[in-house]
């Protein structure tokens, strides 16, 4: 597999840089584990949250540049660019300022005697990573795995070397000491054996369904801890009683997110057969004014897909949908001329006998669903291979978190889109995966929940 940065915009090779080798990765491998023997990794926590102090200043200071970085890789708006680099910062400083507390001692009453919990690292991480958050995904395994004492080796996606490379030379001018974290452009076959490897103790991974299965199966075949988040197909579920207007703007800002490549963006309009009319005709006017092109450009709205495979599997994704009795409303096909542009479109009339009822679209492509209440919405949410997350917009926050109870996924939004914060758990049910990450919740995934009981008398 070649790593390699080309601009989704233009489609111009950048750089290509090569792989490492088996020795490179023993190399990671040895230096991360003896670190993890070492007392960094299991004594006093400060001088780790040190780190993480120093590589949010580090961020901050380099905004601007990291944002074009990762715009010229990947294609994302530079605005959403600015806004990962700044909240890959807010979760160093999340971490660095509340790991501590997360990991103190929890006391458990108990007839036994005096008993409590401790929280201690469990060894060397594996993360395999994808491209839509190049800075993002790293973080968020980073920062928790670097408070709790465990080293990482990770797998960036091949087509953002760049910010692999600038993300690993943050961490180490912040002072990590080596081991810590090592950036692996790496095949396939080395991610298995990295799982395989006796000095490694978890996996953490976010990216396709594929991608996740072969994972799971080699963490499982050698009783590894992995984590999973495997994208979705995410509902929005419009009520009778919504606003509207917030509504038609909100859907189509989290459609067209990074172009339409997020995983928790929407994909699944689901509305109340009283207002759907009425929310088609704006959502379709909205969609078809967006202004296309350079991503660099302030006033651009939507960008290029990551790829020309990216753009050439959707249009065939879309055709299929088609052929099997999908109607097309909007959009459907790639922009004509250079870069990996694809037309905002919204498919109706897929029944659930079509690939596309189940399928996530990965790009600026919403599926329109009319039902008759409350509860065809939730029927239709969950019928869903998948489960991260979901919105509902309603005026009655009653009835909404009612819903929203209902629906099966990792999360629910009410009323905003689907986002993200440091403080908040991350991760999702059935196909989506299994774990979280971020929050208190994400920093316990891979550390030893070791009790310990003093017997009474």
């Amino acid at each position: 597999m070649a790593y390699q940065t080309i601009n989704p915009t233009t489609n111009v090779l950048v750089k290509t840089y090569p792989n490492h080798t088996d020795a490179d990765v023993e190399a990671a491998l040895d230096a991360a584990h003896r670190l993890y023997k070492s007392p960094w990794s299991k004594g006093p926590i400060q001088p780790r949250l040190q780190v993480l102090e120093r590589l949010a200043y580090l961020i901050d200071a380099r905004k601007e540049e990291l944002a074009q970085i990762a715009t010229v890789e990947m294609g994302k708006l530079i605005s959403d660019a600015r806004d990962e680099v700044w909240i890959i910062a807010e979760i160093a400083r999340f971490y660095a300022r509340h790991a501590e507390k997360f990991l103190a001692p929890v006391k458990i009453d108990s007839s036994l005697g005096e008993a409590w919990v401790e929280h201690h690292p469990i060894g060397v991480m594996l993360a395999v990573e994808p491209w839509n958050f190049p800075y993002y995904q790293l973080m968020r395994v980073f920062a928790p795995n670097l408070a709790a004492g465990n080293p990482v080796v990770a797998k960036h996606a091949s087509i953002v070397p760049h910010c692999a490379t600038v993300f690993e030379e943050l961490v180490n001018e912040a002072g990590a000491p080596k081991g810590a974290w090592k950036n692996l452009f790496i095949t396939a076959d080395q991610v298995a054996k990295i799982i395989a490897d006796d000095r490694v103790q978890g996996a953490a991974m976010t990216g396709s369904e594929g991608a996740g299965s072969a994972i799971a199966a080699q963490a499982g075949k050698y009783l590894k801890k992995s984590t999973l988040e495997m994208g979705g197909n995410d509902v929005f579920v419009v009520l009778d009683d919504a606003d509207l207007e917030k509504a038609v703007e909100t859907g189509v800002f989290s459609r067209l997110h990074i172009s339409g490549q997020e995983c928790i963006c929407a994909k699944r309009f689901v509305l109340h057969e009283t207002i759907a009319d009425k929310f088609l005709e704006n959502f379709t006017a909205a969609m078809a004014s967006v202004k296309i092109g350079d991503p660099m450009d302030e006033t651009t709205k939507l960008g290029p897909l990551s790829s020309a495979d990216a753009s050439a599997n959707l249009a065939k994704q879309v055709q299929r949908a088609l052929d099997h009795g999908a109607k097309l409303y909007l959009g459907g096909k790639p922009i004509d001329g250079k870069g990996n542009f694809f037309a905002p479109t919204i498919l109706t009339n897929v029944t659930r006998d079509n690939p596309a009822y189940f399928e996530e679209f990965f790009g600026p492509v919403a599926q329109i669903y009319v039902v008759k209440d409350d509860d065809e919405a939730v029927t239709l949410a969950n019928d869903s291979r998948y489960g991260l997350a979901g919105v509902v917009f309603s005026r009655n926050i009653e009835r909404a978190k009612a819903l929203a109870s209902r629906i099966e996924t990792g999360a629910v939004w009410i009323n905003t889109f689907a986002s993200t914060a440091p403080e908040l758990p991350f991760g999702g049910v059935k196909r989506s995966g299994y774990g979280r990450e971020l929050s208190e919740l994400g920093i316990k995934e891979f550390v030893n929940q070791k009790l310990v009981l003093v017997a009474k008398g």
